[in-house]
């Protein structure tokens, strides 16, 4: 017997696709040769974060791309460099600060097209392989650092920075493949996607900043994949892109499941989301298996980002 109902399957449209001229089949990347070996991958994007103009900026990761998309589905390149740029939130101040891969936090002014470094280790220490990250109304910043961790080495680590201070504290050592990272609508709560665990974790966070009694939020079924990106909506809804079976899990602040949103274009690979649109109610999903993205109306509008605020 189920312990709950079996969540409402919900279709979504196609808002755009990565165009022809950015498919590159050619070029080499390292990232491709480690991750998706003997195969062609034209991009995988990731990272989705609207600005206050409403335009959505991803991430490619293989090439080092970052693209802004406008309103109406245009695609423009606003930078290429050589990193493996992964999660992007947009800064108060509209600058994009990027979680990648090999060079670690990043700060990207896209007035200027400049590239600095935020946070590039802790102590004398690398980091494992930043991954995605998240502002709280304070202007602290969280990110995951998943690296290979998984289920064989369960060190991925998540880290909160607070730039006022310069103080960077780690929050948890033991992750199963940390990857997309959400705060609770009172910022109580951090939920942490543990990709090769297939969970979401569940970080309460007290007033000194510290961690503790972490537990499984949702424990998610099988496949050769996991949870990946996620975002949280006003009534605190968690949303979880599943990295390996085509669809967006939507749960109760409970932890019910409440829907399951097909992405139109049908590929297994789906990411990351965002929420954006009008009064922030549209829920944007993508599929880095086919370059494309998804949306959907949603009951409930998206949780303001820090870069609103």
């Amino acid at each position: 017997m189920s312990l709950y109902p079996s969540p409402q399957e919900r279709p979504t449209e196609l808002f755009t696709r990565l165009p022809d001229q950015y498919r590159d089949h050619e070029t080499e990347s390292g990232w491709v040769t480690a991750n998706k070996p003997g195969q062609k991958i034209h991009s995988f994007l990731e990272g989705p974060s609207f600005d206050r103009e409403g335009n959505l900026y991803v991430t490619d990761i293989p090439y080092g791309r970052i693209f802004r998309i406008t309103p109406d589905g245009a695609w423009h390149l606003v930078i290429q460099y050589d990193g493996w740029p992964n999660g992007l939130k947009i800064h108060q101040d509209g600058s994009l600060y990027i979680a990648d891969y090999k060079q670690g936090i990043l700060r990207l002014r896209p007035d200027t097209k400049s590239i600095e470094p935020v946070l590039t280790h802790r102590r004398s220490e690398g980091f494992k392989g930043v991954n995605d990250l998240i502002f709280d109304r304070y202007g602290r910043l969280y990110f995951t650092d998943q690296g290979q961790t998984g289920m064989h080495d369960p060190t991925g680590r998540v880290f909160r920075y607070d730039p006022d201070e310069q103080r960077l504290d780690c929050l948890l050592t033991n992750g199963v493949s940390p990857n997309g990272i959400a705060l609770s609508p009172d910022q109580n709560a951090l939920y942490v996607a543990m990709t090769r665990g297939n969970a979401v974790w569940r970080l309460p966070i007290f007033n000194d900043g510290s961690v503790s009694k972490v537990g499984i939020f949702v424990q998610m079924a099988g496949g050769v994949s996991g949870a990946d990106g996620m975002a949280v909506d006003q009534a605190g809804n968690l949303y979880v892109a599943d990295a390996g079976n085509g669809c967006v899990w939507s749960f109760s602040p409970q932890g019910r499941p409440l829907h399951r949103y097909l992405v139109a274009t049908g590929g297994p690979t789906v990411t990351n989301l965002a929420f954006g649109g009008a009064e922030n109610r549209t829920l944007f999903i993508i599929d880095s298996s086919n370059g494309a993205i998804s949306c959907v109306e949603t009951e409930e509008p998206g949780l303001a980002l820090y870069s609103h605020s």
